[in-house]
Formats: structure tokens, C-alpha cells, sequence
């Protein structure tokens, strides 16, 4: 049974509301179907760019990303870009491109990859990871009164769906403010937990004091370790059945040092690091960070940890730390996972494994949603986390089947702090 009261351990208040007014691809079938949407909405707005979200290409016929110039046919040369559900990987139109100054001599920043075509070089409109931000900065942002907005509609949302706390994580300078503004006009009625980037973390803990609030309170620091498996940036103990040129097992994005010394910055600050992990590599390498550090402040927690090696997942509960998953990733992922990683199939979302080893749903394993990436209803997760396939799906297409729990230990995984039960 569903409880009353529930906790989202990872999630984007702020990008949620924004992702509700951008056109929505997820429904989207096709690369065809793709494009005729935001050829239509481009038809439908004034001039200004035309922001899209949700797009899977995964899961069409022909797993390939709408090029620029295929985006400049369908928008008549307008600014257009177009986020994978996933947040990792944006394609863009050339006048986007050029408004971020992307241009065939452009290198790769740090962090992102800038796809290019194999025969003459120039960028073909795919933008992954930090790259993928360099265009996204060139967006207008949104004014104060949208960024209300947006917040209002995110926490209507959740308290809709039975949250009554949320874990905001790579939250924004002005995101704590404005929640204690919220808050102090009885706007808010949730409890919001906020991780920054590192690369904030300090003045973060330093201006906490004027914006914190019963509801409102600064959880930690976020750091990203890898990228995510529908770019192919996680990063993997093994190869991918089809990787990315040159990266055979996707892309560490820290190294042990950097690690360590993150650990070491949250921990001065008596605050946890939430360190975003995705393939069995880099999760080994932040228990490896923690193992050799041993910090004092409890909390410490991986994210998203969508696959475990087997000789990892007992040292959850041997060291503290927190697992931080979301099992709905798992019903979209499906079609990736089955393509890129059919050797490791087994090892995805190993939470029979966690929970048997002393990673009690509730304390050390937390579910969320990581909304807008996917929906925020709790509902998806449980299903996943219980019948590991899509509603339909013929049960020999259940990923991991033996990695399944009990929908009491599902509910109890997104229980608040200290409601937990099983």
C-alpha cells in the first residue's frame, strides 16, 4: 500500500517546472516525428529559440539524432535545441550552435564532447555533457518572475503525487532564497533539501544561514563522476557493445584525486558529497574515494547507481554510504541497455543484492525520481523496482528479474527520514 507521506531523494524543482512549458518529445516515435513537433511549435511561437526536452532516441526505429542541419530544415533557421530525456546529451540547430560559438575548429571542453562528422569534421548538431552546456548557456534565462514560476509549478507537482520532502540535487545559487521566500509566505509546504555543485559548496555553507529554514536546508555538495548510458559516458568496467569513438568504457569525469579531495572539501564543512554515478566504474571509484578518506560526516551517498559490480554492492552498508537510485530510469532505458550492455544485463539495479547485504530501504537506500529526466510519480519506480519491465512488456523481457523486491521494501525506499519500515 502506498504510504501518505513520501520522500523524492533526487530531483530538479527548478527544472522540472521549466521542462513543463518546453516542447515535450517524449511521446515522439521518430526522428521524424521529433522534428514535425518542433517544426510545429516553431509555426505556433514568436521569433526566439525553440527549447525542446524529453527526446529518446534510443528507444526509435533508428537510434540517431536529429543533425543541425535536419533541425534548420524543420525550424526555417531558427535558434532550436533539444535535450535528451536524459540531460546529457543536446542536439542543436546551427544557428544555436553559432550563437555558443561552436564552429568546425572548435575543441571539445572540458568534460564534453562535441560529435563531429567522420568525413568532414564539422559538428553535427550532437553536443554531449559539458558541451552540451555551451549551447544551453546561450539560451535567454529565465527572468525571477519565470524562475517563481517554474519552482511553484515543481513543488505543486510533487505535494500532488504525496511528497512532503524532496532532495533538489545540483541546485542553483538562487534556489535557497527563493525557497525561504516560499516558506516564509506559506507558499512552499514541503521540505527541501539543497546540493550544489562543489564548485559552490563553500559559499553555499557560508550564505545558508540567511535562507535556511525549518523546510529549507542545505543537504550537501553534488559532484558528477560519469555521464549516463544513453550517451554512452558512464563509465564502465567493461566496454560497450557499441561505444563512443575513442571511449570504449564511457567517461570518467573525475579522477581519484579530484575524488578524494571533494570528500575532503564537504567534509571540512561537516556536510556529505552526492556524487553522480551511473556505471559500475565509477561507482567503484567513489566507494574507492571514501574507503581512503573515511570521512566523519555521515551521509555520504552515490546517485543513481545504475550498475553495480557484484563484489561492490556489500560495501554500502560496510562503509555508511548512501545508494541513491532511481528505478523508473530503468523502464526508458530498456532499449539502451539491452543495445549497449547486453554482458552486464545482470548487474543493473542490484537492489534484491543491496538490501540483502544490509542496505536497509529507507536509511541507505533512497528512491527518487531525478524529475524532468522522468515523470515524478512514485508509482513507476515501484513497478520497476518490482516487475523490472514496462506495463505490457512480456515478463522474458524483465531486466535482472532475480534483482527484484517487494513493494512494501519499494514504499519503505521512499519513505521520509525516519518513517521508514519495511
Amino acid at each position: 500500500m502506498k504510504p501518505r507521506h513520501l520522500r523524492d531523494a533526487h530531483a530538479h524543482l527548478p527544472q522540472h517546472g521549466r521542462a513543463a512549458e518546453m516542447v515535450r518529445l517524449d511521446g515522439c516515435a521518430s526522428k521524424e516525428a521529433c522534428l514535425s513537433q518542433l517544426a510545429a511549435a516553431g509555426d505556433a511561437s514568436a521569433e526566439g529559440w525553440i527549447l525542446g526536452a524529453g527526446l529518446r532516441a534510443e528507444s526509435w526505429p533508428e537510434p540517431t539524432y536529429p543533425t543541425a542541419r535536419e533541425l534548420d530544415e524543420a525550424v526555417r533557421g531558427r535558434a532550436c535545441c533539444a535535450w535528451s530525456f536524459d540531460y546529457h546529451a543536446l542536439v542543436a540547430s546551427s544557428l544555436a550552435l553559432a550563437s555558443a560559438g561552436i564552429t568546425p575548429h572548435s575543441a571539445d571542453p572540458p568534460g564534453g564532447i562535441v560529435c563531429r562528422d567522420e568525413r568532414s569534421g564539422q559538428p553535427t548538431g550532437l553536443l554531449l555533457e559539458a558541451a552540451a552546456h555551451l549551447v544551453w548557456d546561450a539560451v535567454p534565462a529565465p527572468s525571477e518572475a519565470d524562475r517563481r514560476r517554474h519552482v511553484l509549478r515543481a513543488v505543486g507537482d510533487m505535494k500532488r503525487l504525496g511528497f512532503v520532502e524532496v532532495h533538489d540535487l545540483h541546485a542553483p545559487p538562487w534556489l535557497g532564497p527563493l525557497l525561504a521566500e516560499l516558506d516564509d509566505a506559506d507558499e512552499l509546504g514541503i521540505r527541501v533539501e539543497l546540493f550544489p555543485p562543489l564548485a559552490r559548496i563553500e559559499s553555499a555553507a557560508e550564505q545558508a544561514g540567511s535562507w535556511r529554514r525549518d523546510r529549507v536546508r542545505l543537504g550537501g555538495g553534488k559532484v558528477f563522476v560519469d555521464g549516463t548510458l544513453n550517451s554512452r559516458t558512464a563509465w564502465m568496467l567493461s566496454d560497450f557493445a557499441d561505444p563512443l569513438p575513442g571511449r570504449p568504457r564511457g567517461q570518467a569525469m573525475m579522477s581519484p584525486d579530484e575524488l578524494d579531495e571533494a570528500i575532503r572539501r564537504v567534509d571540512a564543512l561537516g556536510l556529505p558529497l552526492a556524487a553522480h554515478a551511473i556505471g559500475d566504474a565509477a561507482v567503484r571509484a567513489v566507494l574507492d574515494a571514501i574507503e581512503r578518506v573515511r570521512p566523519r560526516t555521515p551521509g555520504f551517498r552515490i546517485e543513481h547507481a545504475e550498475l553495480i559490480d557484484e563484489r561492490d554492492v556489500p560495501r554500502f552498508a560496510s562503509l555508511g554510504v548512501i545508494c541513491s537510485p532511481q528505478p523508473c530510469h530503468l523502464l526508458p532505458d530498456i532499449e539502451a541497455l539491452t543495445r549497449l550492455l547486453p554482458h552486464r544485463l545482470d548487474r543493473v539495479l542490484p537492489l534484491r543484492d543491496l538490501i540483502d547485504a544490509g542496505t536497509k530501504p529507507g536509511e541507505l537506500l533512497l528512491f527518487g525520481s531525478d524529475t524532468p529526466i522522468v515523470r515524478p510519480n512514485p508509482e513507476d519506480s515501484v513497478h520497476a523496482a518490482v516487475h523490472r519491465r514496462r506495463v505490457g512488456m512480456d515478463v522474458s523481457a524483465s531486466i535482472a528479474p532475480d534483482q527484484a523486491i517487494e513493494p512494501a521494501e519499494a514504499w519503505a525506499a521512499f519513505a521520509p527520514h525516519g518513517a521508514a519500515s519495511v
